[in-house]
């Protein structure tokens, strides 16, 4: 079990030290998913803290920022129930050139820019095959993977940035994604619709900003992990090793 102890560092000064859960061991496992470098360790000891309110996690593609942060809002939604509802939003930037307006709802508006969801969504609801082939499933089969997809699909709500002024979330999970593409006044917006028992996770890479109108310094990613810098109630961590592929984390380093 976690503790709290503290140590003298100099000047009379002392820090708070405290032991974190190994997310790496099988036994820790979160959503099924272990922690492969200490890095993404920190991240989930972070996500799965209920004292800690807000969270912000840097890193290049593949390094799992998503993954990681969607096991711990499903573990502590549908398994612990410490929050009622996931929500999911980010920023409608294209990357490439404009498709037009799209038909539908607000989600379903939301549903193209959502790729990387459904991508770590099929992840977390497959579990991997070992050595003699079998699959880890706990599931029933095809069949328990259907319901269970069904189930989270129920839990996840998938909105719009323009829709968020005015808003209160209580206990929900928010996640913020692709929020190196928000303006400090976007973020302070969204971060404000927190209401009691709402934890807020920002995800981002500031490498990867989309818009001509920000950069590295003027991101709202940035701005609000300088801003948060020694609350004792929010954790950031810059993930370093690409855990997708060796060849996404080549691109990442030299492209």
């Amino acid at each position: 079990q976690p503790f709290q102890a503290w140590v003298k560092v100099g000047a009379g000064k002392t820090v708070e030290l405290e032991t974190l859960t190994d997310y790496s061991h099988a036994k820790n496992a979160v959503w099924g998913i272990v922690a492969r470098n200490r890095e993404q360790n920190f991240a989930l000891n972070l996500l799965m803290n209920p004292d800690i309110d807000f969270v912000t996690l840097l890193g290049q593609a593949g390094t799992g920022k998503t993954l990681l942060t969607l096991a711990a809002a499903l573990t502590q939604t549908l398994e612990s129930k410490l929050f009622s509802e996931i929500i999911i939003t980010r920023v409608t930037i294209p990357v490439g050139e404009d498709i037009g307006f799209l038909p539908g709802t607000e989600e379903e508006k939301m549903t193209p820019w959502m790729g990387a969801l459904e991508d770590n969504l099929d992840v977390l609801n497959n579990p991997p095959i070992d050595s003699a082939g079998a699959s880890g499933s706990t599931y029933g089969g095809d069949w328990g993977r259907a319901a269970t997809m069904d189930l989270i699909r129920s839990r996840i709500k998938v909105k719009s940035l323009n829709f968020m002024r005015g808003r209160t979330f209580l206990n929900k999970f928010l996640i913020i994604d692709e929020a190196q593409n928000l303006t400090a006044k976007q973020m302070k917006t969204l971060i404000t619709r927190a209401g009691p028992g709402t934890k807020v996770v920002c995800l981002g890479n500031i490498a990867q900003i989309d818009t001509p109108y920000l950069t590295e310094g003027s991101s709202g990613l940035t701005y609000v992990v300088d801003r948060f810098k020694g609350w004792p109630y929010s954790g950031h961590v810059t993930l370093q090793r690409g855990e997708r592929s060796r060849l996404a984390e080549r691109a990442g380093e030299i492209l």
